[in-house]
């Protein structure tokens, strides 16, 4: 928490600020919780915050990791998990000074650049802005004119996260109406901004800015007012455009009213034939309003308009984003959102301008982000895998066995991925499984069952052998992958460990060799066996009793049979 000008909270990234919460109000004051309590204490000999929760059953947590993510969480016991209350920064204006100095960031800027300069400055940059990079911020117009004491003014705006004050800002007053505030200012030939603010501790202040106002974000309903300095000819403008608004809305208000009553009967009229009209409209036509938003398609998760999605021409759920779209996402393709490096290209990060994460390829292949990243991540880390007890993981591997059943029966089209692992296995926020990385996936023609290839890709320890070998792949070849996963996922080991007693043999060896002398449950992880039943582990022991799907069960079986990892297997 910086004090400096009025308190506020910051994260930083080394010493570089990363996000900063509004002046005056506290990051822990955005939860609604029930017996949720903060306190906040700004007086001479303290500035400190703090919260708690009047119920003692209820466990939370407050997490920043190292994408600098700053994360609430309760202890969910239902489901034994944790479930994520808020997090920040959330949006692509939540980054500090996204738009450099004297201007604000508009998130809600779906169709132009989020960045504006505040009244009175311009681009600094205008070549920058077109490529959607506000870095650079922005510059006083009329800069030549001098606006001390010779006409300027302030212009008022609404609904602010309001600049950083740490900078140039001081809390000039306590308890000073809107006009005095106003009048301290304009006194003060340095002063660039003030605002008559709700200050925690202190009551009504008078906030002011002696230099730069930077990290500015308009919000949509709630905010403060900031009234920003300009000179007399930019403040002349204003002037006439807000008296010139006033006059259109009078008359277009006049105008509403008079159709309005006029076309009363008329309306009531057809009102009554669109009601009965819509009682004899069939199924169908629905089905096709829905194909035809082609430009604007609305869903749960955020809508986007015509110039972030093109018409795909194939199928209405199939998004396409304008390049424009994902170069502004991507801040350009920046070092900094770069993920990681896959073996089609490297993958990077980004924000859409309606909130939602993706990652993405360099062939422009869009996915969701998951934020938890890849299986491999939990199972293989001492520490992170006891986060994942025996329940989540059979989640895990039942969500991972759904996800294959849906590429080989339930697809539209037969899919064999031919490279399944637990690092292309990603996590979202909840830890649901989400299968990736399609890169070396073959699609199947009607009533095709297998393939040959005489170049072989794919990750070894996780091929089948007949497709290692002879280069033969199908579904049993995507289900051979699941069993050494569903392996690694019970043991906490990769495939390619060796052990002590016979360092020639991977866990699949290991396995059977421990099958082989009635030890199979020794595989399991130690992080786990508090956590789990013999019953339920035996289940995925057996042959015969694994209790994923029955499908799954079935080619599970019949592939490890085919492929002489268990010849003395019978299937009953």
């Amino acid at each position: 928490m910086n004090p400096n000008g009025s308190p506020q909270s910051f994260l930083y990234n080394g010493s570089t600020p990363y996000w900063r919460d509004s002046p005056g109000n506290n990051v822990f004051t955005e939860t609604s919780l029930s017996g949720f309590k903060f306190f906040f204490v700004n007086n001479q000999d303290e500035m400190s915050a703090y919260y708690s929760n009047d119920d003692p059953s209820i466990m939370t947590r407050v997490v920043l990791d190292n994408t600098g993510l700053l994360r609430y969480l309760m202890w969910d016991d239902g489901v034994h998990q944790w479930k994520e209350q808020w997090s920040v920064p959330k949006y692509r204006c939540d980054k500090y000074g996204q738009c450099g100095p004297y201007s604000k960031c508009n998130p809600d800027n779906i169709n132009k650049f989020e960045c504006m300069c505040l009244p009175g400055y311009e681009p600094k940059s205008p070549r920058d802005w077109i490529f959607r990079d506000g870095s650079e911020g922005c510059v006083r117009k009329n800069s030549g004119l001098s606006m001390c004491k010779n006409g300027e003014g302030f212009v008022k705006l609404e609904r602010l996260k309001l600049p950083d004050s740490s900078i140039d800002g001081a809390l000039i007053g306590t308890s000073m109406s809107s006009s005095e505030c106003e009048q301290a200012c304009l006194t003060n030939c340095s002063c660039t901004a003030f605002s008559s603010t709700n200050i925690d501790g202190k009551g009504t202040g008078c906030l002011a800015w002696y230099g730069e106002l930077i990290d500015t974000l308009q919000f949509t309903d709630e905010g403060s007012e900031l009234n920003v300095r300009v000179d007399a000819t930019e403040l002349a403008k204003y002037i006439r455009k807000s008296k010139g608004s006033l006059s259109k809305k009078r008359k277009l208000a006049l105008a509403l009213v008079s159709i309005a009553v006029s076309m009363f009967p008329v309306s009531f009229l057809a009102y009554i034939w669109l009601m009965k009209k819509k009682k004899k409209k069939k199924k169908g036509t629905v089905k096709r309003k829905v194909h035809n938003q082609s430009l604007h398609i609305t869903s749960t998760k955020g809508s986007f308009e015509g110039n972030e999605l093109k018409d795909s021409g194939t199928h209405p759920d199939l998004l396409i984003f304008d390049l424009s779209c994902i170069v502004a996402a991507t801040e350009n393709f920046s070092p900094t959102n770069k993920l990681g490096q896959g073996g089609f290209g490297s993958v990077y990060k980004g924000l859409l301008s309606n909130g939602q994460q993706i990652a993405e390829e360099e062939k422009m292949l869009i996915y969701e982000y998951m934020p938890n990243k890849s299986l491999d991540s939990f199972i293989f880390d001492h520490t992170r895998s006891s986060f994942l007890n025996w329940s989540k993981r059979f989640e895990i591997i039942i969500g991972i066995a759904r996800g294959i059943l849906y590429l080989h029966q339930d697809s539209r089209l037969k899919i064999i991925h031919r490279d399944l692992k637990t690092s292309n296995v990603l996590l979202d926020a909840e830890m649901n499984p989400k299968i990736s990385d399609f890169g070396m996936a073959r699609i199947f023609k009607e009533g095709q069952t297998q393939d040959k290839t005489t170049r072989v890709v794919g990750t070894y320890g996780y091929m089948s052998p007949e497709y290692a070998v002879f280069g033969k792949f199908s579904t049993k070849s995507d289900v051979f992958s699941l069993g050494v996963i569903l392996l690694e996922i019970v043991s906490g080991k990769k495939n390619s460990d060796s052990y002590q007693e016979h360092p020639s043999l991977t866990l699949i060896g290991h396995v059977w060799e421990l099958w082989r002398e009635d030890r199979a449950l020794d595989i399991v992880d130690s992080s786990i066996k508090e956590s789990c039943t013999y019953d339920s582990m035996s289940g995925l022991a057996k042959p015969t009793q694994l209790t994923i799907s029955s499908k799954i069960a079935e080619t599970v079986m019949l592939s490890q049979v085919q492929t002489n990892l268990r010849p003395n297997w019978t299937i009953k």
